[in-house]
């Protein structure tokens, strides 16, 4: 196949990469497979290329390399240990992403592909939430098995469609803010309302409130920061302290579902004890994770337990304890501390902070999403694991790519 159709069947795969983003996991990897199998003999040095002179990409593999040889120390068998490196395989293809996303064309491409099928998917929720489409087995194996009508989360769980519909809101926001046809501005602000809406009234997840509203008060930052004279700078401090406040109120006492979820999570955050069973306690859950993960670090913090290690560290750290076993402590700065120690941890803070930072080289568009996915991630990764899971991991990865690509293009 001659180099120039082997780059458009490259730039068609990635864009399907796009649109199957929130679909099942077995749909990513069938692509995810073809495009590591396919990139490596027409990109070659062009990989490597990146890498060394794109500083998010670089940022990127170091922390998965960090994590490759965080398999040769520790316990794990070493085919469990690879087991859990595959999970962060998607920072590696970080730079793989950038090469295909360079061309105008197929970085537009890419991102109306995630719009159509983030559309396609709030159109099913909307569907099953309000018992337009019945629940029936032919239904059920097209939306997913998690997915009922009081909490309609489509292909994945309600914190994985949380976090991405937050940040479709996000973008559909932006988007809608630079078109210059109306038809299609006011199509891009339904969109993110639905989008809105659909979190806050019919899922359930903490995760996509927390995304939501976190995205909504950086997008207000951003448009009193344009608008505002720079005398007014202390208004805009103000009201960035005032509008989460606000924010949060007006939705605590109109939003029935937000409510219930935000008070249900105090009162158990409150009643948390240490040493204590919380089985039906999804805070106390977490709680139990996180301090005994604490303690795993403090006994190795430099070097950790190995990549893949932490299962079996925290089983051994509970077992005198009435507390529930867990592969993974919600939470990523965490894992990565106790698999590889605190070392981990800081190379995934250097690499928000090194996304902040690039982000200032990028157009208004990418540059205001960039740091809102460095905020979405930072905040979310306290209490999900997010670059283990799958999805959200992968959301990460093609999204930090589609985000840099432009930096690649111009160095």
């Amino acid at each position: 196949m001659p180099a120039s159709r082997y780059e458009t069947a490259l730039h068609w795969l990635i864009v399907a990469l796009a649109f199957t983003i929130p679909m099942p996991v077995a749909t990513n990897n069938l692509l995810l497979a073809l495009l590591i199998l396919a990139a490596p003999p027409l990109l070659g040095k062009k990989i490597l290329h990146i890498t060394q002179h794109n500083l998010v990409a670089g940022v990127s593999v170091l922390l998965f390399g960090y994590l490759f040889f965080g398999t040769l120390w520790g316990h794990t068998p070493w085919g469990q240990a690879m087991g859990i490196l595959g999970k962060y395989m998607d920072l590696a293809l970080i730079p793989v992403f950038m090469l295909l996303l360079r061309d105008p064309s197929v970085r537009e491409h890419s991102l109306q592909a995630f719009f159509c099928i983030m559309s396609l998917v709030l159109a099913l929720s909307w569907a099953v939430g309000m018992k337009l489409l019945p629940i029936t087995p032919w239904v059920q194996t097209l939306i997913g098995p998690s997915a009922t009508a009081e909490n309609p989360s489509i292909f994945h769980s309600h914190i994985t469609q949380g976090l991405l519909t937050s940040f479709a809101c996000f973008l559909f926001a932006l988007r809608a803010g630079e078109v210059g046809a109306l038809r299609r501005r006011m199509l891009f602000a339904f969109l993110s309302l639905a989008a809105a809406a659909n979190v806050l009234f019919l899922l359930q997840g903490r995760t996509g409130y927390a995304v939501l509203f976190t995205l909504l008060i950086w997008v207000i930052w951003n448009n009193l920061r344009r608008v505002l004279p720079h005398q007014s700078r202390h208004v805009l401090i103000l009201s960035a302290l005032l509008l989460p406040l606000i924010l949060l109120w007006a939705a605590y006492h109109g939003i029935p579902a937000f409510h219930d979820r935000t008070s249900l999570a105090v009162a158990e955050f409150s009643a948390w004890q240490p040493g204590q069973n919380h089985a039906n306690s999804s805070m106390g859950q977490r709680l139990d994770f996180y301090s005994n993960t604490a303690r795993l670090i403090v006994q190795h913090p430099l070097m950790g337990y190995g990549t893949g290690g932490f299962a079996e560290a925290f089983a051994r750290q509970t077992a005198q304890m009435d507390v529930i076993t867990t592969q993974n402590p919600h939470n990523e700065y965490l894992m990565l501390a106790a698999q590889v120690g605190l070392p981990g941890a800081l190379l995934l803070m250097l690499l928000f902070i090194t996304q902040w930072r690039c982000a200032a080289r990028l157009p208004p568009f990418e540059q205001v999403a960039a740091r809102g996915l460095v905020l979405t991630y930072a905040l979310t990764c306290l209490f999900n694991s997010m670059l283990l899971d799958h999805t959200e991991g992968l959301f990460f990865a093609f999204m930090t790519a589609w985000l840099f690509a432009p930096l690649s293009q111009r160095d």
